[in-house]
């Protein structure tokens, strides 16, 4: 997975729990080199929602992605709200699929947010995600293990 995680380590807590159900390993776009990522069925993009849609960083790692064909994909976030989850992944999915991957599954839940004026009243969200929202991510990546063309792990 291609994971940016910066003010409060939020998405970096779901990440992990998908992580962990996938037997995935988890690298910073920084970290991660485009041409590896050819060597794995499935690949995670993922990072905070800065400004209504992913980090930057993650943006400009997508835009380096060698072509694929039909290779899997999925997208997750974290975001202050999660009304506008579908349009927040637009950007970030549609880099993805003009390199030929196929996006199985998204995922987004809340984030404790501190941008902003909200710092001024102690943020939003606060102990966002929770144990919940780490559920709903472990039931997410283990639905991404059932789709087709995705390697079990034991």
């Amino acid at each position: 997975m291609v994971l940016l995680s910066i003010h409060h380590k939020n998405t970096e807590k779901i990440a992990n729990v998908m992580a962990r159900i996938l037997d995935a390993q988890i690298r910073t776009p920084r970290e991660a080199s485009p041409d590896e990522l050819q060597d794995f069925d499935l690949v995670g993009f993922g990072s905070g929602i800065y400004d209504e849609k992913h980090h930057r960083a993650l943006l400009e790692f997508a835009d380096r992605i060698p072509q694929v064909t039909n290779r899997n994909a999925f997208i997750f976030s974290t975001s202050g709200v999660t009304t506008y989850a579908d349009a927040f992944h637009t950007p970030l999915r549609e880099r993805l699929q003009s390199k030929g991957y196929v996006i199985i599954g998204e995922f987004n839940c809340h984030g404790f947010n501190t941008n902003s004026f909200l710092r001024f009243f102690g943020g939003m969200n606060k102990a966002r995600p929770n144990a919940e929202d780490l559920r709903n991510a472990e039931a997410f990546a283990q639905s991404l293990k059932q789709h087709p063309g995705v390697t079990p792990t034991s």
